[in-house]
């Protein structure tokens, strides 16, 4: 299975055996967990950008004819395995042997806020008793690293992390959250979508940011 496995989706893998074997969950209450989580922007390395983007020109221009028959030749075909993002939360899934409800988004801490919400409403509703709530992205790497020098954006880290989430006992307690838009947009954290797990990880108990879509998030949490 390694071979289908890409930077972020091992990364993934390894913070959520962590986050449950922290929880001291077992087979059975996994098998029954609800699964969130948040994939960064798409990883690509310019080795294999590059002849991927010169078999794919006519004329200089891109042309699709080309991309999608010299192009895509250039490439391992197992690559897209590596680099899809809905790839990271398959392969917890399987590992960890997750049947329950799962949401996935990318690429930011918007959207892991998003997915959080999703959570705590299947705990709520009593759709599950334990939710793996977490983020993943690969941020050292050609593509992402030419994104955010485009858009001046400081150097990032790569990064991953999970909570794990159940009614009425655990390390903190989510005393309240929010998600607002208000257009207000701001550069990303070099700790991407996973920056409240980050925060939280240090004890840091309130946490609140503007993301670069526009959404105002926040939430408080109780040791």
């Amino acid at each position: 299975m390694l071979k289908f496995m890409g930077k972020q989706d091992r990364l993934a893998v390894a913070a959520a055996c962590q986050a449950a074997r922290q929880a001291g969950l077992e087979a059975a209450a996994l098998e029954q967990a609800g699964l969130y989580l948040v994939s960064g922007h798409i990883p690509f390395e310019e080795d294999d950008m590059l002849p991927l983007a010169e078999h794919s020109t006519e004329q200089g221009a891109f042309s699709m004819e080309r991309f999608s028959t010299d192009g895509l030749d250039q490439v391992n075909p197992l690559l897209t395995f590596r680099c899809l993002p809905n790839m990271p939360i398959f392969h917890v899934s399987l590992n960890l042997g997750i049947r329950g409800p799962s949401m996935t988004s990318f690429p930011g801490l918007g959207q892991f806020y998003q997915v959080l919400e999703q959570a705590l409403w299947a705990l709520q509703e009593g759709d599950i008793e334990v939710a793996l709530v977490g983020a993943v992205a690969d941020q050292n790497n050609f593509l992402v690293d030419y994104h955010r020098q485009r858009r001046g954006h400081p150097q990032a880290h790569d990064v991953a992390g999970f909570l794990c989430l159940r009614k009425g006992a655990s390390l903190a307690r989510l005393i309240d959250l929010s998600i607002a838009y208000d257009g207000h947009k701001t550069q990303p954290s070099p700790w991407g979508p996973a920056e409240l797990v980050h925060q939280l990880s240090q004890k840091q108990w309130s946490h609140q940011a503007h993301t670069p879509d526009g959404l105002t998030v926040a939430s408080r949490w109780q040791p």
